[in-house]
């Protein structure tokens, strides 16, 4: 049974910490049997690192990428065994995009996984450590932060709620364009501790490598409609699909409108199909009226099938 009002959400980078999804794995085997894929298709123990690694380890962004995935994977699995309930809508933020597409029908798991491995590292070697930089800020129009990247050399990547934006750049480009912000009213402007600049044109090589990687890809018109972070649309040809997973990498993450056009569309509803509840506060900031729910510990995800 499809629920129209409701939406599941993907979360991306920064979700991740060691021991999560321990206690729902204890409950639902279909946990550890989807880490099990992944470490098949990756030549290492996924689930042993996310429960025994070092938080260092589980932020390398090549790490990062497929244990997420792979959590979102093995929740929504857990979700089709508890509940009847089937989102009328998905999208992903960044990262989750390629999780939502799995979850679709669109991309097969074992190819995915492997995919944003290779994302992760084409992301993190396109740009030398040390020379690019990414920072949050907080409490300024979206207009005013766009012209004084623009002034700078810097660029809005994260429209992630009303108020809420990451800029990336350049090292040098980015301090500036902080003080900048905070000389136009910015309640804050902090720097990320990431390693490279992402979703900026400085990823473009990244983009050329990711593509030829997704051109081999076996990719399927969604059974769920999803919602792209490119342009916040949704997407059933194949193709334009493929080409948006690419254009992604360099483009800026449009969440803020991702999870309008989900509201437009009638969607009342979100649930957090991943680590953390970053999107869920998120998708409140967005718009007051959305219920959010969380699946990661088992006593959201009893909550949930109850409620939806």
């Amino acid at each position: 049974m499809t629920d129209q009002s409701l939406a599941f959400v993907f979360p991306g980078q920064g979700s991740q910490k060691v021991g999560m999804l321990a206690d729902i794995a204890e409950q639902f085997s279909i946990v550890k049997d989807t880490f099990a894929e992944a470490s098949e298709a990756l030549g290492y123990d996924v689930w042993d690192l996310i429960q025994n690694g070092e938080q260092e380890q589980l932020n390398l962004t090549e790490r990062t990428q497929p244990l997420l995935l792979t959590s979102s994977v093995a929740l929504w699995r857990v979700w089709q065994q508890q509940s009847a309930t089937q989102p009328a809508m998905l999208a992903g933020h960044s990262l989750g995009e390629f999780s939502a597409l799995v979850c679709a029908g669109s991309l097969g798991f074992a190819d995915a996984v492997t995919l944003v491995r290779d994302r992760g590292q084409f992301m993190q070697t396109a740009v030398p450590v040390g020379e690019g930089a990414m920072a949050a800020v907080l409490g300024l129009d979206d207009h005013v932060i766009i012209d004084i990247c623009a002034a700078t050399g810097a660029e809005a990547v994260n429209f992630n709620s009303p108020g809420q934006v990451v800029i990336a750049g350049k090292v040098a480009a980015v301090e500036q364009a902080i003080e900048q912000l905070k000389e136009a009213g910015a309640k804050r402007a902090l720097p990320l501790p990431v390693s490279a600049p992402f979703h900026t044109s400085l990823m473009r090589p990244a983009g050329e490598k990711l593509a030829e990687k997704v051109a081999a890809l076996d990719v399927k018109a969604p059974l769920i409609p999803v919602v792209h972070n490119v342009h916040a649309q949704t997407e059933a040809d194949p193709d334009r699909i493929k080409e948006l997973l690419v254009q992604q990498i360099y483009s800026p993450v449009k969440w803020t409108g991702c999870v309008q056009a989900m509201v437009a569309a009638g969607v009342t509803k979100t649930l957090e199909c991943g680590p953390g509840k970053v999107l869920s506060g998120l998708s409140k900031r967005i718009d007051r009226s959305i219920s959010a729910y969380n699946i990661e510990e088992p006593a959201g995800l009893q909550q949930a099938v109850a409620e939806l």
